[in-house]
């Protein structure tokens, strides 16, 4: 069992050792998550990848003896590694040697909650495990060598590891197609009553779920640690003004999302990029706002929903000074808030912006609506944009904030704009 760990940074190009060390800090942050102790963090200077190990010779002599100075068990690597320069490692220190992008993925399959998420985790850690198969069978000696009828008892194995691994991962994308079809499904049910829509969207640990706990009054698990969620939640909230939305709550992200993740989540993230707008919830409180920020558009951009239009929403504004506070109030930019998911402050300015926002979006009709037509009523009532309503002899009289999708059903019985 893994107890103690050397993370290793490694600097190069032009990237600069404090961004190397923003990146260890997070790194053991993510470590911890899975119950490993982190002895040491160290940043080692790379003018050169190299193919066999990624370090040049001195600098894996140099990691190979820390490490067994400190008495760790593992070595975690901030940067990926090739699953030959893993099996290189491993050989050379005789630990346990892992990357980023595999605390990821035991991060995510320690959290996986629905049938959803476990099959996307196993996805992504089946595709990852794949090509690493051949480190399993290295114990295994090749006592027949020679042609392909001659295998010895290790490519045996590993060839027969390879296609059960395969089939596994056909078999994994089959059921996740089946699921996302059910969710589909289950959208395509709530677009029956058509409510606007808004994913929150965010660095990992920024306060997402809390956001939403906070405006719908829900209790969505939310803690203050990494990928607390990763399954999409979605919870409606009526504004002041009668209107109802709907919000969802999407997983974390973070920056060296793997590739492979970003693919098997999409599932998942496509909520963010169906709806109507994106509320980007930043932690103001991190020294990496910036940075986390741009990591969150950077994968929104990956997806497909850049274009999205987006409320950016700073959080966690009660951790700083009173004259910082002010300070960042006296500057506030249309479109961007200030907020304490904590004690609620800047909430309902935030709830007068998305009235706003869909206000915009919507046009407001006057109409006469027939009594014989009290289907349209109520599917206008279920989508929350009446603004008023009088009964006549002739009608219904109706001050509506139409969404696009009811204009058509609605556009004969328009008597004013």
């Amino acid at each position: 069992m893994v107890e103690r760990a050397l993370l290793v940074g490694v600097q190069q190009g032009n990237a600069t050792e404090q961004e190397i060390q923003n990146l260890l800090d997070e790194l053991e942050e993510l470590v911890q998550n899975l119950g490993i102790s982190v002895v040491r963090k160290e940043i080692v200077r790379n003018r050169e990848q190299k193919a066999r190990f990624l370090l040049g010779t001195g600098k894996v002599n140099y990691v190979n003896q820390l490490a067994h100075a400190e008495e760790c068990d593992c070595i975690v690597f901030d940067e990926m590694l090739s699953p030959a320069q893993q099996r290189n490692w491993e050989a050379e220190t005789k630990l346990c040697v892992i990357d980023r992008h595999e605390v990821i993925l035991d991060i995510f399959a320690d959290r996986a909650q629905t049938r959803e998420a476990v099959l996307q985790v196993e996805l992504a850690r089946s595709e990852y495990n794949l090509p690493r198969l051949k480190n399993a069978w290295s114990h295994l000696s090749r006592q027949r060598g020679g042609g392909t009828t001659q295998r010895g008892e290790g490519e045996a194995q590993i060839e027969l590891d390879q296609r059960m691994v395969r089939n596994r991962i056909a078999k994994l994308k089959k059921e996740l197609k089946e699921v996302v079809q059910h969710r589909e499904t289950q959208r395509k049910q709530r677009q029956r009553v058509p409510l606007p829509t808004s994913a929150i969207v965010g660095y990992t640990n920024a306060g997402k779920s809390s956001l939403l706990n906070k405006m719908t009054g829900s209790d969505v698990f939310a803690a203050d640690k990494l990928f607390a969620t990763l399954d999409p939640t979605t919870r409606q909230i009526q504004l002041p003004s009668g209107q109802k939305i709907l919000l969802t709550d999407t997983v974390g992200f973070v920056r060296k999302l793997p590739h492979r993740l970003v693919e098997a989540f999409k599932a998942t993230l496509e909520e963010a990029i169906v709806s109507d707008f994106l509320i980007h919830v930043v932690d103001i409180d991190s020294e990496n706002a910036d940075i986390h920020a741009k990591t969150t558009l950077e994968v929104l951009k990956e997806l497909g929903a850049e274009e999205k239009r987006i409320i950016t929403v700073f959080n966690k504004i009660d951790m700083l000074s009173p004259e910082r506070q002010q300070i960042l109030l006296n500057s506030q930019k249309k479109g961007t808030y200030y907020i304490s998911t904590y004690t609620g402050e800047g909430i309902d300015a935030l709830i007068t912006g998305i009235e706003a926002i869909l206000e915009e979006a919507q046009n407001m009709k006057h109409m006469l609506i027939p009594h014989t037509r009290y289907d349209i009523i109520n599917k206008l009532h279920q989508s929350g944009c009446v603004k008023s309503e009088k009964v006549t002899d002739d009608g219904v009289e109706l001050a509506c904030m139409v969404p696009e999708r009811l204009e058509g059903i609605v556009a004969s019985f328009i008597i004013e704009n």
